[in-house]
């Protein structure tokens, strides 16, 4: 797809937004880079950009009367839909496509696209490491951290991609068109953006809504909502479950990840041969297995991955054992669902770090989780008297609290001893004291490194 005479607002100088300026240019539109941010420059902005960039960057508030010479609008997935210049521009009718819908217009091949409050990560990554054993013109994107928009014009005919898409992405779709779909499940988060639960669910079910049933959605049979989803999704459905057994789709029996589809029934391997700890780990693998199947891959395939995969980083990643204490980074547990499986796949009496930015969500639910394995609770960031009062309604008295995370690993390091496992594992966003998840990961695994000096 070309863009010449295409005038193109880009909103957001994130790496989404500086990689849709990069792909518009290179398909012949003139561009605007436009973020809202007064304290940023112009010049660091340009820094970022192609050396050959046209691009005109605006800071700040938008000219009057832009909106009148503009083609097409590229929001950042950070930016809402429903700020006043975004409703201007729905008013105006001028067309609004995210970075993924960029991306899919301007690339070829087939796509696997996986959404869902939690599991996005290792499923995609999972799913992307099965494609490319299958086919060397795999492209891993989207919000796993490599823009569509980098690679989309550069795909090969018989290109596979997996991309991890957010309720954020999925927002800013338009003709956006998986071959096989996948809702890993729905728990409340980022309500601070969609508001109410309702329009969260409804973003994430976008994810299907350009398909038919010619295409694939695999859905989570043990989550209530994508079950009942399932009897109006557009696409064909195919279910995983770890607690039901299934007609069809991808079940557990009798500790095995079992295939059944098109009257075949195929054992994949069983869950003590994987290398990722958790009940939610297995139910990604599952989804895993029932995505690659559908898109095509042979079950050997599938399993020789599987076989060999190892944990996602940052997701109950392990760092170190010293003086018998184990140390688990679990920084991408961003919300209470997520930190939920933190806890479950923990096998050792738990020191557990939480807190941070406050992104609306409540935590009584995984206060309930801790089920006696939490020896202590030790809180940073904005949310921590937040989390502790709802810890005390509970019961839970055991709490600490802790100026910064070098502070609370070395509170924990201090009271853990030989068979105890020490867990960050947040509940919350990092946008308090860090600029990423990945940033408060990284930190804590040199905090950790640390106390072995």
């Amino acid at each position: 797809m070309e863009f010449t005479d295409t005038k193109a607002l880009v909103i957001g100088t994130g790496i989404s937004g500086l990689s849709a300026v990069s792909l518009l240019e290179r398909k012949g539109a003139q561009v605007i880079l436009f973020d809202a941010n007064e304290k940023l420059k112009c010049a660091d902005v340009k820094a970022k950009l192609k050396a050959d960039s046209q691009a005109q960057i605006l800071i700040g508030t938008l000219p009057e009367g832009l909106l009148d010479t503009v083609d097409l609008v590229i929001p950042s997935p950070g930016v809402p839909m429903d700020i006043p210049m975004m409703l201007e521009v729905r008013r105006r009718e001028i067309p609004v496509w995210g970075e993924i819908e960029l991306g899919y217009r301007c690339g070829q091949g087939s796509i696997a696209a996986i959404t869902g409050t939690n599991g996005k990560t290792t499923t995609t990554t999972l799913v992307g490491q099965i494609l490319k054993n299958y086919n060397p013109h795999t492209y891993v994107v989207g919000n796993i951290g490599m823009p569509y928009a980098d690679v989309a014009d550069g795909m090969e005919p018989d290109a596979m991609t997996a991309a991890e898409i957010s309720s954020f992405m999925l927002e800013s779709i338009v003709e956006f068109h998986p071959k096989v779909s996948a809702i890993l499940n729905i728990t409340p988060d980022h309500l601070n953006r969609h508001h109410t639960m309702d329009n969260y669910i409804a973003a994430k079910e976008r994810i299907a809504e350009n398909q038919t049933k010619a295409d694939t959605c695999v859905l989570n049979y043990d989550d209530e909502l994508l079950r009942a989803y399932g009897e109006n999704c557009p696409a064909d459905v195919l279910f995983f479950s770890r607690l039901h057994k299934l007609e069809q789709g991808v079940d557990l029996e009798d500790g095995y990840l079992v295939l059944k589809d098109d009257g075949r029934k195929e054992q994949i391997c069983h869950v003590d041969e994987l290398h990722i700890l958790g009940g939610h780990n297995h139910e990604n693998a599952m989804a895993a297995i029932a995505i690659t199947h559908r898109m095509g891959v042979p079950v050997d395939v599938i399993r020789k991955t599987l076989l060999e995969f190892r944990a996602v980083e940052h997701r109950i990643e392990f760092v170190e054992e010293i003086a018998g204490v184990a140390y688990y980074n679990d920084s991408k547990g961003t919300n209470p669902d997520a930190a939920i499986k933190g806890i479950q796949a923990m096998n050792r009496p738990t020191y557990l770090i939480g807190g941070g930015y406050d992104k609306g969500s409540e935590y009584d639910e995984w206060i309930e989780a801790f089920d006696g394995k939490v020896k202590e609770l030790v809180l940073i960031g904005v949310t921590a008297q937040k989390i502790a009062d709802c810890a005390r309604k509970h019961g839970f008295e055991h709490i600490v609290f802790a100026d910064s995370l070098e502070d609370a690993v070395k509170e924990c390091a201090a009271r853990a001893g030989s068979g105890d496992a020490v867990l960050l594992s947040p509940a919350c966003a990092s946008w308090d004291m860090f600029k990423s998840f990945e940033q408060r990961g990284e930190l804590f695994k040199k905090y950790v490194r640390d106390l072995m000096a």
